[in-house]
């Protein structure tokens, strides 16, 4: 069974192809390198004994689509290829709509074209606004998102159950991500942004080595034990291991499927910043900081409707994430980088 993963060498994407390959599938990666290098399919070779296909292209070329798919039979695609930072988000609304919507569009169209029908796609409990409590499932209204990053994620889940509606041909597993940190446990794969980190770990590991003075918290005023914000942080290890779930589940031709991939337990970013303390052995710098817009106070799952549906339970904890993490940025002081 061969795979494309759009965006397969990005963080979540890349640790996903190793988990698919570790399974015994056939993968290809396809991935413009906007936000991401091709060494991380050299890295994904060493670490999986494999190589995955790799094609440069852009989900928004049908011509970069369908050479992949002409090329060879795709049984499901993975689709990791959206931009993903809230704060950039709000600052480049009509580049998010583009990528990531067209995009998805557009992937979808040639998929129906060349009769793939099996379809994940990467979204996020962003989908559910600010929840009027915690924890959160899949049950829980969406809307009222906070953000355009978060406005494309809906956007696209209500494109994807409406073309089920049309076409039940297609079965469309839908993940809501809560927050994935940590890195392989090899330290050869791992988080990598482009320019300033918009994501809380990345931030905090260029401040243990030294790319950054400090880390600023947005926030400590917030209805929380210590004044900071609330997330579900999961290994990216453990959400890579759910798509294996979800392609499993693809199989039985469910129709549209929608699950939360999470631990279920909420930490704060103090939480967070203590477990990185923990992994480093000393005091982290940082300082408090006005709140960013499009936040929201608390946001973690429940976990019952995935581990009874898919099988899924997440294994790591915040002190696992911050170790490999930790380990990743030690190994790679500036990421793929020389």
């Amino acid at each position: 069974m061969r795979i494309l993963v759009t965006g397969g060498t990005g963080y979540i994407g890349s640790h996903t192809v190793i988990e698919l390959l570790n399974n015994g599938y056939e993968v290809t990666i396809l991935d413009n390198l906007s936000n991401s290098k091709e060494l991380v399919v050299d890295r994904i070779e060493e670490i999986a004994g494999k190589r995955p296909d790799f094609v440069k292209g852009d989900i928004r070329s049908k011509e970069d689509l369908l050479k992949v798919f002409k090329g060879q039979k795709i049984d499901c695609v993975i689709n990791f290829a959206g931009l993903k930072a809230v704060g950039e988000s709000i600052k480049m609304p009509l580049e998010y709509y583009d990528n990531n919507i067209y995009g998805a569009i557009n992937l979808l169209e040639v998929m129906r074209e060349c009769e793939c029908f099996n379809f994940i796609f990467s979204s996020s409990a962003t989908v559910y606004g600010d929840p009027a409590s915690v924890p959160v499932d899949e049950t829980f209204p969406v809307g009222g998102t906070t953000n355009p990053y978060g406005t494309t994620k809906l956007f696209i889940e209500q494109i994807l159950q409406d073309l089920y509606k049309a076409d039940n041909r297609f079965n469309i597993a839908i993940l809501r991500y809560f927050n994935p940190i940590g890195a392989h446990p090899s330290g050869l794969i791992g988080e990598d942004p482009n320019g300033i980190p918009n994501n809380l770990a990345p931030y905090i590991t260029q401040v243990m080595v030294g790319k950054r003075d400090h880390l600023n918290i947005f926030g400590n005023d917030y209805d929380t034990k210590d004044g900071t914000c609330i997330r579900d942080y999961i290994h990216v290890c453990d959400l890579a291991r759910g798509h294996v779930c979800a392609i499993k589940k693809l199989l039985e031709n469910p129709g549209v499927v929608i699950y939360n991939l999470g631990t279920g337990k909420g930490s704060s970013v103090l939480d967070i910043l203590h477990a990185f303390e923990a992994a480093y052995g000393k005091p982290i710098p940082y300082e408090f900081a006005p709140r960013r817009a499009g936040d929201i106070t608390a946001n973690y799952t429940k976990v019952e409707k995935a581990e009874r549906e898919i099988g899924f339970k997440a294994q790591y904890d915040i002190m696992d994430m911050a170790r490999d993490q930790w380990n990743w940025q030690k190994k790679n002081p500036n990421g793929y980088s020389k």
